[in-house]
This record gives structure tokens, C-alpha cells and sequence, in this order.
């Protein structure tokens, strides 16, 4: 493996770099103000003139790896990038790399039809639409989706999808007009091959709301995440995914590359909340001191670097084995970096937090935020004790 970023990574860095100094950071709090103060399930005019100024500079679909459709590169070279726009919250979409837009486009790319690509595909690649991605249930335990229990049922020309979805991230966007659902097409079928995958417009009738979900208390608006029925969705059968049966394939092939870019931006996290402890803790003086010169604080930070960078060249491992060898054949890299990454990122978070003393805690920093938004990533993708499990298994099997 070869740990040098390549002249053209190193380029784009660059100019990523430059693009967050002039028109991110700076705006982080105008945005949150736009939120706030205006319909909170509108987007923001700053974020789409965000949007306008990147795909100008050409910093725009960077993710989708071996695509004519993308920047070309593979999940390596997109490794750094995506790290540094992790450190704003914001600062994804910009660059129309923002999840689960990223997930379903790849989907889109890989096992859509042409006529799906046109429909679907052109206008979430343009930024001009945005998408969700129904899978989680709140009756079962979601993380064996072989409990999914949303039916699509054929019926003529048509399947009728019937069932209750949650956690469905996107859904209070307006700009949400397509949605990528897995549910159950033929219950009699092996357990593999009784789920399907299945393109469903938004204004499709019979889609309604409950409620919208909160993250430790964040509302995470204008994207949202939703409990929404299906009650007698119909959809034309050329909506249907690769074809029937075809559910777990997709799925494998769609949470690799959906996984590592979770990763890569909680890399970027843990280096703006070190970033923001080391400068704290050298501005403020307790019991004679800058609290940056105590033995604890040292030991911390030097933790945090080390976490950190074994962090991120497990993800650069992962990514690499993608590029190299297939998302089939890294399964038990990146179901380590899964367990690992997020574990990490919460644990330098938490630090760093504590450096912050009470402020840590409040809305004047971004720090519980961050380490809400974390914590939860022990669970977006399948829980760490799924992955630890398929980790164990592979590990194992190397020794029959």
C-alpha cells in the first residue's frame, strides 16, 4: 500500500482546503442562523449558493469512484477529501457529497436502469434534487434485515409496498423527491433472496410522515430523519432494482463505499475537536497555569493524536482493499473500520469536550453535536456488535 497521496489528491486537497477557509467556516454560523430564524425544513440560500460556487471550481461529485459520472477517483484517493470536508457539518452537501445522496447515487450508478439513471440519477448528480434511503423498521431488529417486514407485492403492471419505515434520513428535506426502499418481495423465497430493492417517488400517494426523529435532542433539520408509513404505495414494476431477490446484493454493494465515507468525515470530526481543544485549553489558566501546559492535558492530546492517526490509516487500509480487491473482498476492513472509527472519534470527542469544561456541554460549541452525532454512527450502518461479529467470523475462518 502506498501511504503518499498521489500529485492529483494532493492538488484537490489544496484546493479543498482553500474552498473551507474562504466559504465554509466562515459561513458555519450564518447557515445555523438561516435554520433557526426562517422555516427550519427549508434549505438555505447560503447553502445553494455554497453549491453553485463549488461545482464552479470543479469541487463537485468528488465521491463516486470509477465512474465516468465522477471525479474518477477511487475510494483511496477520496479518502483525504472526504476527511477534510468532515470537519463542518455543512460542508458536505456543498460539494454534493452528502449522505445518503452519496449511497443511493452509487446505487443509481451500479444496478440502476437507464431509464432510472435519467429520471433519478442526472438530477441528484446535478444538485438539483435530494434522495433518502428506507431500510431501518421500528418492529424489528433491523440490524438482520432479513427481519424486514415491508412487503412489495406485485399486482398487474405494478408492486404495492405496504409496511412502516424509521430513521429514514432526508425525509424532511423538500428537496427529497425519490426514495430507495428494501422490503420484502417474496417471503417463501432462501432468506437471502426474499428482499428486494425499489425506487419510490416521493409524491407517490400514499406516503405519509408520523414524525420526525431527533438525535440526542437534534432535530438535524432541514434533512430530518423520519417515521413515515407506506400504505398501498404503487409503483410501476420498472421501479424494481437488478430485479427481484436482488435486495442483499445491492445492500453489500451499496453500505461499503457508504461506510467508509461515514468514516473518513469522523476523521475529520476528531481533528476539529482536537483542533478546538488544543487552542481552549491554551487560552484559559486554572490554579496558576495554562491548562495546556498541565501533565494531563499533554497526556490527552498525545492520546487523541495517536487515536486518531491509527483511525485513519485503518480507513485508508479499508479504502484501499475496495480499490484493490473489491467491496466483497474488503468486507472485514471495513466492518473493523466501522467498529473502530466512530468508537475513537466519540472517545477524542468526549476529551476534548472535557477540556472545554461546562461550555463543552452547551450550544456554544459544537462539540455535543459532534458527539451526539458520533455515538450514533455506532449504529447507522448496523450496530458495532454486527460488525464485530462478521470481524471475529472472517478472522477466524482464515484458520480452517
Amino acid at each position: 500500500m502506498e501511504f503518499a497521496y498521489s500529485d492529483k489528491v494532493a492538488a484537490l486537497q489544496h484546493k479543498l482546503e482553500d474552498f473551507m477557509d474562504r466559504h465554509i467556516y466562515l459561513n458555519e454560523a450564518q447557515h445555523a442562523r438561516e435554520i433557526e430564524t426562517g422555516d427550519r425544513w427549508q434549505p438555505t440560500a447560503l447553502m445553494e449558493e455554497l453549491k453553485k460556487n463549488a461545482r464552479l471550481e470543479g469541487l463537485w461529485n468528488l465521491f463516486l469512484p470509477h465512474s465516468p459520472r465522477g471525479a474518477g477517483l477511487g475510494n483511496l484517493e477520496y479518502a483525504p477529501l472526504c476527511e477534510i470536508m468532515g470537519r463542518a457539518p455543512m460542508a458536505s452537501e456543498a460539494f454534493n457529497c452528502s449522505a445518503p445522496d452519496t449511497g443511493n447515487m452509487e446505487t443509481l450508478e451500479l444496478y440502476g436502469n437507464e431509464e432510472q439513471k435519467e429520471q433519478w440519477l442526472k438530477p441528484l448528480l446535478a444538485g438539483e434534487i435530494r434522495s433518502c434511503f428506507a431500510m431501518t423498521e421500528p418492529a424489528v431488529a433491523s440490524s438482520d434485515a432479513r427481519n424486514v417486514e415491508c412487503r412489495i407485492e406485485s399486482d398487474g403492471n405494478d408492486y404495492v409496498i405496504n409496511g412502516r419505515k424509521w430513521w429514514s434520513s432526508g425525509m424532511g428535506d423538500p428537496r427529497c423527491k425519490v426514495i430507495i426502499l428494501m422490503g420484502k418481495s417474496d417471503p417463501s423465497a432462501p432468506a437471502y433472496r426474499q428482499q428486494s430493492m425499489i425506487v419510490v417517488p416521493r409524491d407517490t400517494a400514499g406516503i405519509k410522515i408520523v414524525k420526525m426523529l431527533h438525535v440526542f435532542g437534534y432535530d438535524d433539520a432541514p434533512h430530518g430523519h423520519a417515521e413515515v408509513i407506506y400504505d398501498n404505495v404503487r409503483v410501476p414494476k420498472s421501479a424494481i432494482l437488478l430485479g427481484e431477490g436482488r435486495g442483499f446484493e445491492i445492500a453489500q454493494g451499496r453500505l461499503g463505499p457508504g461506510r467508509i465515507h461515514h468514516c473518513m468525515r469522523a476523521i475529520g470530526v476528531a481533528e476539529r475537536a482536537l483542533e478546538m481543544a488544543i487552542k481552549r485549553a491554551k487560552s484559559r489558566v486554572a490554579f496558576g497555569q495554562r491548562i495546556s501546559e498541565m501533565g494531563v492535558t499533554k497526556a490527552h492530546v498525545a492520546d487523541m493524536r495517536m487515536e486518531i492517526d491509527m483511525a485513519r490509516l485503518l480507513v485508508l487500509k479499508a479504502a484501499w482493499a475496495m480499490d484493490k480487491f473489491g467491496n466483497k473482498e474488503a468486507r472485514q476492513q471495513i466492518a473493523m473500520i466501522k467498529v473502530a472509527v466512530p468508537n475513537i472519534t466519540s472517545k477524542v470527542v468526549d476529551r476534548c469536550l472535557q477540556l472545554h469544561g461546562a461550555g463543552g456541554v452547551s450550544q456554544v460549541f459544537k462539540l455535543a453535536s459532534m458527539y451526539a452525532h458520533q455515538r450514533t454512527l455506532r449504529l447507522a450502518d448496523g450496530p458495532d456488535e454486527v460488525h464485530r461479529d462478521q470481524v471475529g467470523r472472517l478472522e477466524i475462518a482464515k484458520y480452517n
